[in-house]
Formats: structure tokens, sequence, C-alpha cells
């Protein structure tokens, strides 16, 4: 049953979902100006079914890795963020515990952490063999197909509605615009052609083939490719037995003491992709070695008694402090309050990540490197490195 004053309060809790870490951006601002009207508006449009997605800003970005993103205008992240607010909750119930993306309290940190306590617990604490199967799913965004993707959502919320907290035929409808609106359409984008170069098809929605692709940049992209292989994360722990095993987004690991039980496992997983999501395996990265090997997992290397960062991860952590100090100079040496805490949440993800992993050495390398460049601006508390601002 419609619910319009809850839908109201949904609405202005997606909006200040929205503006979080992004209210400085010009979309943002322009929304901001005057936000209680234009979110009356769009309860309205909400309400009448005259919502339409607006235009998106298509553009590469080169970190961590190259991809193609669609960024989708404030007013649509709203709704995003609306959606993910009604529907996360529910599958949360019928996700499996080592689905790592997009999930709180789930995060890399997580996934490196039960990776390890899967290799560990199955070769017995290093004293007996296993083996580490990865998988990686080919061109996984570009390859979703909305159909099958939109009947997944529909089986489940129908399942849970009587927990949805709005009307479950408006929250689908809601759905059904966000999967099949095509983004490519309908886009500024933003850049040079020479930034595409070098991109694989497969990674580009502009190549994706009809009634396929979701575009990266979006929240419910991330949700919604949870729930495409959630039945696949069932279907390796339940139909195959399975219990070590792990996914984040289309990168899976399986740990067994049996090489062989690994190996017929992949022909069943071929299979089975093909038939219930239509996806294929990634025919050049199925990697399959003794656990003493290692594994790299969510920017991390696994082995034995240690785990190490990629060097990827760890110049990527350069860079963003050299961007930081050469934005920062150019401002004279100023940053305002919101740059500050931006600043401060960058340095202390990849605090976080480091925390993970045998990294003593090179998170003091980093905090003394912050703290020369920030001198009187800043500074690193030494028991858990990380980044405090003062004088805020």
């Amino acid at each position: 049953m419609l619910d319009a004053n809850q839908l109201l309060t949904d609405l202005f809790r997606a909006y200040y979902c929205a503006r979080k870490n992004k209210r400085k951006t010009i979309n943002a601002l322009r929304f901001e100006l005057n936000f209680e009207s234009r979110l009356f508006r769009l309860y309205e449009d909400i309400l009448q079914r005259k919502y339409q997605i607006s235009r998106s800003i298509c553009f590469i970005s080169f970190k961590p890795v190259k991809r193609e993103i669609f960024a989708g205008d404030f007013r649509d992240r709203i709704i995003h963020h609306l959606i993910f607010n009604y529907i996360s909750p529910i599958f949360e119930r019928v996700f499996i515990n080592d689905a790592y993306s997009c999930r709180v309290g789930r995060g890399t940190s997580y996934g490196i952490n039960r990776i390890d306590y899967f290799i560990r617990v199955c070769s017995d604490n290093y004293k007996s063999d296993c083996y580490i199967l990865k998988l990686d799913i080919k061109g996984y965004f570009m390859a979703i197909d909305k159909t099958i993707l939109y009947k997944k959502i529909e089986t489940v919320l129908l399942r849970y509605q009587s927990i949805v907290k709005q009307d479950i035929n408006l929250v689908l409808w809601l759905i059904r615009k966000v999967i099949f609106h095509d983004s490519k359409l309908n886009c500024y984008i933003k850049g040079q052609s020479r930034d595409w170069l070098g991109l694989p098809k497969s990674k580009s929605l502009f190549y994706a083939k009809q009634n396929k692709g979701l575009p990266i940049g979006n929240l419910t992209s991330q949700l919604f490719g949870n729930v495409y292989l959630n039945d696949f994360d069932h279907f390796i722990v339940y139909g195959l037995g399975c219990k070590y095993y792990g996914r984040y987004v289309d990168d899976c690991i399986i740990v067994h003491q049996e090489k062989d039980f690994l190996k017929s496992l992949i022909p069943k997983i071929r299979e089975y992709l093909a038939q219930d999501t239509e996806l294929e395996l990634h025919p050049n990265k199925i990697y399959l070695q003794h656990y003493t090997k290692g594994v790299v997992f969510l920017g991390a290397i696994i082995k034995p008694y240690r785990r190490y960062i990629r060097n990827r991860t760890k110049g990527n952590w350069h860079r963003a402090i050299g961007e930081w100090h050469s934005r920062f100079v150019n401002q004279s040496n100023t940053f305002t309050k919101a740059e500050w805490e931006n600043f401060a949440s960058s340095m202390n993800s990849y605090f976080g990540i480091m925390r993970s992993c045998n990294s003593y050495k090179l998170r003091h390398k980093m905090s003394n490197r912050i703290l020369s460049l920030f001198s009187g601006y800043i500074f690193v508390c030494d028991a858990s490195r990380k980044v405090v601002l003062k004088n805020l």
C-alpha cells in the first residue's frame, strides 16, 4: 500500500545520503540551492509515475585501473539511494556471508581476512596441502542481462514484500526505470576520444549487446552486481559443496584440499553461468595454484604467514599524496574544512587497507611523508596510523 508521507520522508533521507561527501560538487550545489522544492517536485513525479532519468556524464577514470564511468545527475543519484535504502536490507537476508562488494562491514579488509582464514583452515595451519582456484567473469558489468537481473530482483522482493517499507509496485517501477534506462543514448561525453584508446570493448557500455550492460558509477549498479550473482554464490556453496568460497564483484576464489576437485569445478561453473546468467568465464584469468604460491585478492598478496600490498596500490597512494599536496600548494597552502576532511578520508582508506597486511614500515614511511608535506596542519596518531585533523 502506498504511504505518501513515508515516501517523502524516505526521499529526504535519500537526498542526505546522496550529498554525503559530494556536497561541494556542481550538481549537488545546484540542487541544494532550492532543494526542498526540488525534492517535492521529484516526489510528485514519482507519485504520478512521471519520473524520467536525466542526462549522465560519461568519462574515463584511470585510477586505480582504466574504467568507463557514467556519472548520473544528482537528482537521479537520489533515486539510486532511495532504491538502495529500500531493497538493500532485504537482500542482506539472502546474500551469503562471503560476498564482499558494497556491503557494510564486509569490505576489502574483511575479504582479505576471510580468504587468509580459508587458506589457514583448509591447510590445517599450513601443514597440509590445499589449492586455490581464482576465477574472473569476462566483461562482467557490460554482460549483465537486464531482463534476467530484473526477474531476480522481482522474485526476491515479492517473496519479502511484507517487510518492504513502501508500495512494492512503486519500488519495482523505479527499479525498472533504472535497470532498463540506456545511459549511452543520452549522455555528455567528458574528455577526449583518445581516453578510450586501450579500453577493451568488453568494458565499454557503447559496445554492449542489446538489453545488456549496467553503467559503472551508479550505486544501484554495485548492488545489482551482487544480486545478479547471488544465485551463483548459493550454487557454489550449497550446490557444489565449496565452504571455502568468497567473491568480490566478479572475482571469485575457492579453496580446497584437492586440486582435481577444483579442476572438475571449472566446466560446471562455466555451464551454470551460461545457463543462469548468460555470463562467460574469462579464459585468460583462471588461476589454480598451491597455496604456497600465494594469491592476489583485493589489492593484497596473500601468502603463508604474511600478506603484502601490491605495488600498484603503493603507487596509487604515493600519487594520491602528491596530487593532494599539489592542490594544497596551488591554493596558497590552504584547504577548506571539507577539503581537509576529504583528504583525511582518502588517506585513512589506504591506512585501513595497509593495516590488513604486513605493512608497519610502509605505514610509518607514509605517515612521515604526510607529516613532512603538511607540517603544522595535521598530525598522525602513532598508535593507529590514522590521519587526524586539528584546528578545524
